[in-house]
């Protein structure tokens, strides 16, 4: 079991997680991470059910997978806020004794509010865009030359420069009283969209899919949502010809996604 501490980094082998200097090298298969505030967590059981499924269509077996949830709720912090991450490496089989399933415990940052968004240019370079993981070097190192083009975050396009979603969010919009999303086929199963979509189902709110041209979006209300910030709304989009628009129902359906989260030790 890892301790505490910032960065502590644990990997799964022979039935116990136990800490290591570093993680295990070799592919990443698939990843999962969520915001853990005080103990709570939005959907814990959710994010369990996505990385169960991607861990086992690469064969990891499902006894393997509730052996290593049950030693990762133990081994989460209760207080503070943290962002822990749980991978899949490609390498051995598990069954030979090979550390494949690592756990990660990062400080989670202040939860990002309101963000300037760089458009990417057009043409998605991802090879899995359902499944975390496998292009997770690539999203981060586009976030980075976003931020350090003074962005806070960045939305791919496709070939023909409509929306895809952000590189580490889902990407919803209002049209009147319609909330909007990307198609599923190139986005992430989101476990925070998946949320926000109950919320819109328990108001009435109609939920749609397309993937819009940069142009669509001009004045209204924009979001990105994952784990980590919830919702943070767009206040600026990059290129600056598009105008963000105002975001008067952010802070209600905050509070609602929220009251979501359950303590690790409830159930």
């Amino acid at each position: 079991m890892p301790s505490a501490a910032p960065n502590a980094v644990a990997a799964w082998c022979d039935g116990r997680l136990s800490p290591v200097a570093t993680a295990p090298q070799g592919a990443l298969l698939a990843a999962d991470s969520w915001l853990v505030d005080e103990g709570r967590v939005r959907d814990y059981d959710a994010h369990w059910a996505r990385f169960s499924g991607w861990c086992a269509s690469q064969r990891i077996a499902l006894d393997e997978l509730a052996g290593f949830r049950a030693a990762v709720t133990a081994a989460l912090p209760r207080g503070g806020r943290w962002f822990p991450r749980v991978d899949l490496i490609g390498g051995a089989p598990v069954e030979a004794g090979a550390a494949r399933l690592v756990l990660r415990l990062r400080p989670a940052q202040p939860p990002l509010r309101e963000a300037r968004v760089l458009l990417a240019e057009p043409g998605d370079r991802r090879r899995h865009p359902t499944r975390k993981g496998p292009d997770l070097a690539l999203l981060l190192k586009l976030r980075a030359r976003a931020v350090a083009a003074g962005a806070d975050e960045l939305v791919l396009r496709d070939d023909a420069g409509r929306l895809v979603e952000g590189a580490l969010n889902s990407l919803l919009w209002w049209e009147e009283e319609t909330l909007w999303a990307t198609p599923d086929e190139r986005t992430l199963p989101s476990i925070t969209r998946a949320l926000l979509f109950a919320i819109a189902h328990e108001r009435g709110v109609a939920v749609k899919r397309r993937s819009p041209l940069p142009g669509e979006l001009a004045g209204r209300e924009t979001w990105l949502a994952n784990a980590a910030h919830g919702i943070c709304v767009v206040r600026a989009w990059d290129p600056p010809d598009v105008a963000a628009g105002t975001a008067p129902r952010a802070a209600s359906w905050r509070a609602a996604l929220d009251a979501t989260a359950r303590h690790l030790d409830e159930g």
